[in-house]
């Protein structure tokens, strides 16, 4: 069986940046209010005309293919995760795929929201392991700022999210001491509720109804989250998952070069640093400057994290991600 490694990273996020006093003006909030409960300071949105999910998309997946060393033709597979599709329906991988030039490879689009993109490496992982395919391309991107109320209604929600997107080639490794060494997912469908945007949905409302109502106070279409609830249960799977990543390869927190938290909250990643006794330079965050970005903040942080020369050969990083489904998982890396 073969191993996969990460080959080439890139992150894409738009130039508008979006300040705590900015979003002031707009809302009941203020800087203090909004670093206090999130560590965020500021996020990026798109521009209406500018990019879109599958642009930013595209932008990342060319850096990472360039950094990788191969041709776009060498792409066996791509997999998109991503909450905020163009389009309801295609998804954004086959978009990708017609954008790069790449020749009519499969594309996949995972839906498992924050958690998206280390679900994504999973799949990835498990191709290349199996001997299917040779080069994977996987991407995280969102645009979250085209649908989020931006009111005091719906302030615990919108100061959180942020644009942006992130990618990564994976390819086949001989070596297998290097690359990834496991992944571990897990879902509990049980809360999903608790963190979900509602409508649009077939499930929800018929079309003609949504139509014929057109009601000003219908929130079904704004994101909904139990602050307080996501936060406890985010805590006690983001401990779970990544020792049982460790674990499962003999490992311990003591062996953890880098760890990479998806960015939901700088108060979470935090805490999970402490109960682990990680140094600062023992885990990276960049939620401060992008907000959380879901399927693309893992990417992105990783991207940033190898371009400040905080991942080194040999070292051991640890992803993991908590989010909507619920749904939570990690990755466990030697580079």
């Amino acid at each position: 069986m073969y191993n996969s490694k990460i080959t080439g990273l890139g992150y894409f996020v738009p130039e508008n940046v979006v300040t705590n006093d900015d979003l002031a003006k707009v809302m009941d909030t203020n800087d203090e209010w909004i670093q206090e409960r999130t560590g965020i300071k500021e996020r990026r949105h798109v521009i209406k005309g500018d990019d879109t999910t599958m642009t930013m998309g595209v932008k990342a997946a060319k850096i990472a293919i360039e950094r990788a060393g191969i041709d776009k033709n060498d792409i066996d597979f791509i997999v998109f995760a991503t909450l905020s599709p163009d389009f309801y329906f295609p998804g954004p991988g086959v978009l990708v795929q017609r954008e790069l030039g790449i020749k009519t490879v499969g594309a996949l689009d995972v839906r498992n929201q924050c958690s998206g993109f280390v679900y994504g490496i999973s799949v990835a992982d498990q191709y290349i392991k199996t001997g299917m395919y040779k080069n994977v391309l996987v991407i995280g991107s969102e645009v979250h700022s085209t649908g989020l109320d931006f009111s005091t209604r719906g302030r615990g929600v919108t100061v959180i999210f942020g644009d942006g997107a992130g990618a990564a080639v994976l390819s086949r490794e001989e070596d297998n001491s290097k690359g990834i060494l496991s992944t571990h997912l897990h879902s509990e469908g049980e809360h999903a509720e608790e963190l979900s945007l509602v409508a649009p949905g077939m499930g929800k409302r018929w079309i003609t109804d949504i139509i014929k109502d057109n009601d000003p106070e219908e929130t079904s279409y704004y994101p909904y989250m139990n602050g307080q609830f996501v936060f406890k249960n985010a805590v006690v799977r983001f401990s779970e998952v990544i020792m049982e990543g460790l674990t499962a390869n003999g490992l311990t927190e003591k062996d953890i070069d880098l760890l990479i938290p998806h960015q939901a909250n700088l108060r979470i990643s935090q805490f999970i640093q402490r109960k682990f006794r990680l140094r600062d330079d023992q885990i990276f965050n960049n939620i401060m400057k992008y907000g959380n970005t879901t399927a693309a903040s893992i990417p992105i942080a990783l991207t940033e994290a190898w371009e400040q020369g905080k991942v080194k050969d040999g070292d051991l990083v640890v992803l993991a991600a908590f989010g909507s489904g619920f749904t939570w998982g990690s990755v466990i890396i030697r580079w």
